[in-house]
């Protein structure tokens, strides 16, 4: 057997395409042609009375989200940017409150602070679960910290109990942006509804979706009734609901249609065989992989995990390689992607957010600093090292593979495995041909 590797001219390890993910079956297709035939893709009236919820594809997709999962609401919205907006407007943020925010996320888990004029303040992550790490979080408390926004990265949890003991000790509304993590609990506990609001996303790229489109969920009424008026144009509606703090009503056309709530009826269905499915490759790929040294695995032995993508990390000093040479070489043994979901392997996620122009120039809405100009006594700091195990796992140690979805088999998986290990076994070689390469990011869009 030829096993020189293929970056040096050598046999791939696979030639032929990976599965392609087809996320649409007859059962969508028969669902959104009963919508179209009814005439009525959108239910919603933005004034007082029954449609004021949405129409009745609407309201069954939240009915059945809320009973499959355990929660006590369920709001469908038009993408979980919007969702993550509502939920900060729902908890009662106001302009110059402090948010703490994951750095390591993608934008809008922080970049909704500043529809309320709040200010995002970055905590670093745990190095083992990729999420908030709780002793960084408490130690960026201060009187004008209103609530925290937890991401459960990659399908994992962050560490609840702890955050949320800190945040009730401190008085802190807790969101869940669980987003990359639907149908998964926590000793128990269904994630999005732990804090007091949290939610999902039905993003094209997620475990199930309707195109765009999102979930909150919350087991408080106040927060549900407000999170639906925020929804829909609630300034037409105050009147009507019998409050006497009319903050945050202020709302928009953040509406699901009947269409995607009829897709999505159908895809909430085959969640839990999404999940059994990228658990099974997971493990797979865990057993394989904690064998290799240089390969650090163990953050993946949970087995309540969604598996959004599977997140191992890479030392290079034991492995021979720079991180970015060892994807190069262990993509070369595979046919070449078509698209993001075909990677076999990527590094880096996506820089820490404080890194962001929006964040080092401290210009968010409008040109004069708003809203960072709020606390004119505070000087916020967004400088290179404040999260330095988040900027580690970002220029250095972070390995992605999003070849960890249905309709994939274990067969697939091996072959990702067949080739790590045969760049891993001929790390010497491919260095001494690629002498001048050195660590460098490679996010992985």
């Amino acid at each position: 057997m030829n096993n020189k590797p293929a970056i040096l001219g050598g046999p791939q390890v696979r030639t032929a395409p990976f599965p392609k993910r087809r996320t649409m079956g007859e059962e969508e297709k028969q669902a959104v042609n009963k919508v179209m035939d009814s005439d009525v893709l959108s239910a919603f009236f933005g004034s007082p009375g029954e449609l004021f919820l949405g129409g009745p594809k609407v309201k069954e997709f939240e009915n059945n989200w809320a009973r499959q999962y355990g929660f006590k609401h369920a709001i469908s919205v038009n993408s979980w940017t919007s969702g993550l907006m509502i939920a900060l407007g729902s908890a009662g943020v106001e302009p110059g409150d402090e948010v703490i925010c994951s750095c390591y996320t993608m934008s809008a888990s922080a970049s909704c602070c500043f529809f309320y004029g709040a200010i995002p303040v970055f905590a670093d992550v745990d190095p083992e679960t990729y999420c908030i790490d709780p002793d960084s979080f408490e130690k960026l408390i201060t009187p004008r910290t209103k609530a925290i926004i937890v991401v459960h990265l990659f399908g994992g949890a962050a560490s609840m109990d702890r955050i949320m003991a800190i945040a009730a000790k401190h008085g802190i509304k807790v969101i869940e942006d669980a987003a990359q993590s639907p149908g998964i609990l926590y000793k128990g506990k269904p994630l999005g509804a732990i804090g007091d609001i949290g939610g999902f996303s039905l993003n094209y790229h997620k475990h199930i979706h309707t195109g765009e489109g999102g979930m909150l969920a919350t087991n408080d009424d106040e927060i549900a009734q407000k999170a639906r008026m925020i929804r829909n144009h609630g300034e037409n509606c105050i009147e009507t609901t019998g409050v006497e703090d009319f903050s945050n009503f202020v709302g928009g056309n953040f509406r699901l249609t009947e269409l995607q709530a009829a897709i999505g009826i159908e895809q909430l269905k085959k969640l839990d065989r999404y999940l059994k499915i990228r658990q099974e490759l997971a493990a797979y790929f865990t057993e394989k992989l904690s064998a290799i040294p240089g390969l650090d695995v163990k953050q993946n032995d949970n087995p309540n995990n969604s598996y959004y993508m599977y997140p191992f990390k890479y030392h290079s000093e034991v492995i021979g390689l720079p991180r970015t040479l060892f994807i190069k070489a262990v993509l070369a043994e595979l046919p070449a992607p078509s698209d993001f979901e075909d990677t076999a392997l990527a590094g880096g996620y996506l820089k820490p957010l404080y890194l962001n122009p929006i964040y080092q120039k401290q210009i968010a809405i409008g040109k004069k600093g708003f809203p960072f100009t709020l606390n004119a006594e505070v000087k916020y700091n967004y400088a290179k090292g404040l999260c330095p195990v988040a900027e580690r796992l970002y220029e250095k140690e972070l390995l992605l593979s999003p070849l960890i979805r249905e309709p994939l088999a274990l067969s697939d998986v091996d072959d990702i495995v067949k080739a790590i290990t045969k760049v891993v076994h001929n790390a010497a070689e491919i260095r001494a041909a690629f002498p001048d390469v050195d660590d460098s990011v490679n996010d992985y869009v």
